[in-house]
């Protein structure tokens, strides 16, 4: 009888969802925080810049993941230091962090950092079908920005106001961002697994490496993704309904009843 052998390495089969490391909230310099959009207006215009590079770099990376089952190496580098600045500026952008983002993808003097561990094996299937595949996590991500957004003037005066970002509103706001980058990362084929924990992770689920990592909400925290969600769906709606209206009133509609007469 075969003797079982005590040397074989463990595999670890949890699938590895996207990392976001971000401190606690800390003391925010009120002034920034009231310029904070005026003064992230060239973060907007670079971004920009380099998300029509992004794009290119994921249709040929979209090619040769189908081919080769995972992303070219050149695209891997690429994508993922894009996808760090961009949830640095995001970071910024959503009052989670007072520090200004440099205009680099390396930065790892920078509080804000992304785990990606990218360039793994891909399934060629879900590579082909990555567009509609992602529809469900688009909807969600949709949803939650419009919702935060929806109350993003109430947020940035309690930030004025108290110079810092309070507990709650950290952790409802810093789950937008990870599921935002989560829904990147999937998208630009950057890993494999589908962007999961919306309303964050249990306390045990890894050891704490900083205030977000493990994501650990509160019910507050939680309460406050629900508004987000709520109001994103109202806010798509209402949006809906604009536009049909608007088509409606410029005479776009086509009348499916045949004339009475001639």
């Amino acid at each position: 009888m075969e003797q079982p052998r005590w040397d074989v390495p463990v595999v670890d089969r949890t699938e590895f969802q996207p990392a976001l490391d971000i401190p606690p909230p800390g003391p925010q310099n009120r002034l920034t925080v009231l310029l904070r959009l005026l003064l992230l207006v060239p973060q907007y215009v670079v971004l920009w810049l380099l998300s029509i590079v992004a794009f290119v770099v994921v249709v040929i990376g979209w090619f040769g993941a189908l081919f080769a089952g995972r992303l070219p190496r050149f695209a891997v580098g690429w994508l993922s230091g894009y996808l760090a600045y961009d949830t640095r500026v995001y970071a910024s952008l959503l009052l989670v962090t007072d520090r200004y983002p440099p205009f680099r993808f390396d930065a790892a003097d920078h509080p804000v950092r992304i785990e990606l561990r990218a360039g793994g094996p891909l399934n060629r299937l879900a590579v082909f079908f990555r567009l509609l595949l992602a529809i469900p996590a688009a909807i969600v991500q949709g949803l939650l920005q419009t919702g935060w957004w929806a109350v993003s003037f109430i947020s940035w005066l309690v930030v004025l106001v108290l110079g810092r970002m309070p507990q709650a509103l950290f952790e409802a706001t810093a789950a937008v961002l990870r599921y935002r980058m989560r829904f990147q990362a999937y998208l630009m084929m950057l890993t494999a697994a589908y962007p999961k924990a919306v309303f964050g992770d249990p306390a045990d689920s890894e050891p704490v490496r900083s205030a977000t990592r493990p994501l650990v909400l509160t019910g507050a925290a939680k309460a406050l993704l629900v508004i987000y969600l709520v109001l994103g769906v109202i806010g798509s709606a209402a949006s809906s309904v604009t536009t049909d209206w608007d088509s409606y009133e410029n005479g776009d509609t086509v009348s499916t009843m045949a004339p009475l007469g001639r």
